[in-house]
């Protein structure tokens, strides 16, 4: 396939240091930071891939499906070759028409008023954890506030019952596998064996409670809205998307407020400014870090030639500090107007499914906590979960001084 003439472009050039490697993903910004200076494109050598870290072109690779192709999968692994560590998921790993058609049915069934008929649920439960969390002060912010109000609301909705310790374990398992197959896989991989058998089935209909999202997702399959035996694994996709990112997503938040005390009070001096506190978080600690593409022939990015048939990572966490696109892009400002310019939630026809509920979850309990609070304060060292694709938080220990 003759995408590009080639004749007056350079090769990328190649970065020898694992952008996955401990160091890496406890702090990539330093990293980072020198691969948008390299080039448009950078090959990754220890993985053979080509990173994507600048705000424009990782746009165009997001979005440019005939160019770059998501059949072969969104992580790392190619899921039409052999030796590959994931199975394909039905609505993120196709390109349009068959994905048109697919999100269309999606969509039909996670309407905006569907979505909006969750609120009153979420507020409840969000007003009750905020409550109890004011009370106790002193508290962490992932345990007590992100997963006690993410982990029950959401899988209450789609229908589904599952202990919070599994959705936290088979999370990590599928953000690992998104990266590359090294020791972080592995090591997941070993934790999660005793429960993939039990995954597989609390996917499967005779699982679903009667009325939750899930259920009409097997409804619309029955109806022949789509692939027979896709049921499952939409449901496991939604099961993700509304629950790892999220959780990660409202984490970021909490600590960046609790460090900036300043955009805290302008968000309680104006609470239409809570959306895009979290719309700045995403963009500040880009949940999902990296997704990936395939190149469908030899194509040009920004004046650099790629290979065909090559992984492209398009580094979200990277694209949405790039100075070509935000002015002092390390800097938290709640005021700025990040919504559908950051890429925290993907770009072009794949744009996040999901991201309604995200913001509807964050807006509930994030609303909640600030109506209460005076100031948010750490209360010492957080700490980010060692995982390969996702930027999520582990502990964060906070203050709360009620208001």
């Amino acid at each position: 396939m003759n995408h590009a003439a080639t004749t007056d472009m350079a090769d990328a050039p190649v970065l020898d240091e694992d952008p996955f490697s401990d160091e890496n993903i406890a702090n990539p910004y330093p990293l980072f930071e020198r691969m948008r200076e390299m080039g448009p494109a950078v090959f990754v050598a220890p993985h053979g891939y080509y990173a994507v870290t600048r705000h424009a072109e990782a746009g165009i690779v997001a979005s440019d499906h005939t160019r770059f192709t998501v059949e072969g999968g969104v992580g790392m692994s190619d899921i039409r070759k052999p030796g590959a560590w994931r199975t394909r998921s039905p609505i993120s790993e196709i390109d349009p028409p068959e994905h048109t058609r697919v999100r269309a049915a999606l969509q039909k069934i996670l309407s905006p008023l569907v979505v909006k008929t969750w609120k009153d649920k979420f507020a409840q439960r969000a007003e009750e954890i905020a409550e109890q969390a004011v009370a106790r002060g002193r508290i962490d912010g992932v345990a007590d506030i992100t997963e006690a109000f993410v982990l029950e609301v959401f899988p209450a909705v789609l229908g589904i019952d599952v202990p919070p310790e599994r959705i936290k374990l088979t999370g990590e398992l599928n953000f690992n596998q998104l990266g590359p197959n090294n020791e972080r896989v592995a090591r997941t991989l070993r934790r999660a064996a005793p429960i993939m058998d039990w995954y597989q089935q609390v996917l499967q209909r005779d699982h679903m409670r009667p009325g939750g999202f899930a259920e009409k997702i097997y409804e619309a399959e029955d109806a022949g809205d789509f692939d027979a035996g896709t049921a499952p694994l939409h449901v496991r996709s939604f099961f993700r998307a509304g629950v790892d990112t999220t959780i990660a997503g409202i984490g970021s938040t909490l600590k960046l407020l609790s460090e900036h005390p300043e955009q805290l009070a302008l968000v309680k001096a104006n609470p239409t400014l809570l959306k895009s506190a979290f719309e700045e978080a995403l963009r500040m600690e880009s949940p999902a870090q990296v997704m990936f593409r395939t190149t469908t022939g030899e194509v040009e990015l920004g004046g650099v030639r790629l290979r065909a048939d090559t992984k492209v990572g398009y580094h979200m966490g990277a694209a949405n500090r790039d100075p070509r696109q935000w002015e002092d892009p390390d800097r938290y400002d709640v005021t700025r107007q990040t919504a559908g310019v950051h890429r925290a939630f993907g770009v072009g026809a794949h744009v996040c499914i999901g991201q309604m509920i995200s913001r509807l979850e964050a807006e509930s309990i994030l609303g909640a906590l600030i109506r209460r609070v005076q100031r948010i304060e750490p209360a010492g060292e957080a700490r980010w979960r060692p995982v390969n694709t996702l930027r999520t938080l582990d502990v964060l220990p906070l203050t709360l001084v009620a208001g």
